[in-house]
């Protein structure tokens, strides 16, 4: 039974706490149980904290045990949340030998606190390269984490660590953050379901290094749990100043609803992507994806913006170098000398790019934006390949043999980091090698649930597989 709770949805966990046929406590020796089998081979987290999620398992028991008095619909659901999220009692150490290992971890971010609230049971932190500056995760100060679909690929990142856990059941829900895909990417990669929400829709704080390009989101088995996640997620807290300080939405509300006579935009490029970029299985995968939702009753039509000449990958690299070549001069020489070789990297390349590119960056992201709001007023949502390949090698910077400074091989993600629109991913099949594959589903702003309600309808014919190494337990 336990190894059951472990892979189970929170959705179908809180139902058994309410039947008193689980209990969070059994959850969480669970989740416990897999960690120690898995995380040795997988290298999720950096930091476990199994006394601490026992002790929360305890206090949610008590209150599923009361009858009515759960703090939430995934109190005593067990979770992991990235290095990157500030988390009051758990070391925050931006996967970087230049921050401190003392802390002191005094504080919550809002999504900590949020989480907290509502009575989940946190098993730890899970692992991010340094600052998330890249799309892959490894780091001097943790080392390389593996993708649970094949040990020596990476799981992609910077939020890999949260995927290769959520996959393998070390946690029934995780937490990531994307500044360029990396809930996305990562979810992608390992054949999970992850959500980059509007833009300060889930609050941000401290603030990101970059800036409004960073979002904060869920990453689960199940469409319905990130739903679940995003209503405690998605709250309003005053410490992030993009944030609507009325946003009370609830995520579930017509989640059943399907996408009957929705009108849906299929674009196999999005308008740039150079064919020849984009995997031919990833290609085919998220075709017949499409044709799956017109079998629903969508209304598909192949369609792309035009970007007039605009291309987002050099108004992202713009924007993210110059934004780290800011971060890494806050700190000395000599803990630089302990920074990642390809972060000092981007941020020499950031340093040089002159005032006009980096302002000129910032007025295209505008434009950019201006024209997917009008693509957008067409449709009501937009299918793209989330990534334009499958998983490669672990410790690899980025795909097709990149330094990872040039973030442009994730191309449908970073354009919706840019416009900061709604943006889901969710498996649609696995390549020739038996990797997962990733389809993007894009809404206009603040239509996170409308994303939300399609990526469900979708899952309900094409569910979402566990990867082989999940059962071996």
């Amino acid at each position: 039974m336990t190894a059951d709770l472990a892979m189970m949805p929170a959705w179908q966990l809180v139902k058994l706490y309410k039947a008193r046929k689980a209990s969070p406590v059994e959850a969480a020796r669970a989740a416990i149980a897999r960690i120690e089998a898995f995380n040795p081979q997988l290298n999720a987290f950096q930091h476990l904290d199994p006394d601490g999620a026992l002790r929360a398992a305890r206090a949610s028991e008590k209150r599923w045990k009361k009858g009515g008095k759960r703090l939430s619909d995934i109190d005593g659901v067990p979770i992991t949340i990235k290095d990157m999220v500030l988390t009051k009692g758990l070391p925050t150490r931006m996967g970087s030998l230049a921050t401190e290992a003392d802390g002191p971890w005094t504080v919550d971010s809002p999504v900590g606190q949020h989480l907290r609230q509502a009575g989940t049971v946190l098993l730890g932190k899970t692992t991010s390269p340094e600052y998330g500056w890249k799309g892959v995760t490894d780091s001097a100060l943790f080392g390389t984490t593996h993708n649970p679909w094949k040990i020596g690929c990476t799981p992609g990142g910077s939020s890999g660590g949260g995927v290769a856990a959520e996959a393998v059941g070390m946690g029934n829900l995780a937490v990531g953050t994307d500044g360029a895909g990396s809930v996305r990417i990562p979810c992608s990669f390992t054949g999970l379901f992850g959500l980059k929400p509007t833009q300060a829709r889930v609050p941000l704080y401290p603030p990101s290094a970059q800036g409004t390009l960073s979002h904060i989101g869920p990453m689960t088995r199940t469409v319905r749990d990130a739903a679940l996640m995003m209503n405690v997620m998605a709250r309003p807290d005053p410490r992030d100043p993009y944030g609507r300080p009325d946003d009370e939405e609830d995520y579930l509300k017509g989640f059943d609803k399907g996408v009957k006579n929705l009108r849906i935009a299929y674009s196999p490029n999005l308008g740039f992507v150079e064919k020849e970029k984009i995997d031919r299985d990833v290609a085919q995968a998220v075709e017949n994806a499409g044709k799956v939702f017109r079998t629903l009753g969508a209304k598909v039509v192949e369609d792309s913006p035009d970007l007039m000449g605009l291309d987002p990958r050099r108004i992202l690299n713009a924007h993210w170098q110059s934004n780290v070549a800011i971060l890494v001069k806050t700190f000395s020489p000599e803990k630089r000398a302990l920074m990642d070789p390809g972060l000092l990297k981007a941020a020499e390349h950031g340093a040089n790019l002159g005032q006009e590119t980096v302002v000129t960056a910032i007025h295209q992201r505008q434009q950019v934006a201006a024209i997917m709001n009008a693509f957008m007023a067409k449709y009501d949502l937009l299918l793209t390949p989330t990534m334009p390949m499958t998983a490669f090698a672990v410790n690899e910077n980025a795909a097709w043999d990149g330094d990872g400074v040039d973030i442009g091989w994730t191309p449908f993600t970073l354009t919706f980091n840019l416009t900061r629109q709604p943006a889901a991913t969710i498996p649609c099949g696995l390549d020739r090698e038996g990797l997962p594959i990733g389809l993007q589903i894009v809404a206009g702003h603040a239509r996170d649930a409308l994303v939300l309600r399609a990526a469900a309808a979708y899952e309900r014919v094409r569910p979402i597989p566990a990867p082989p190494m999940a059962h071996q337990i």
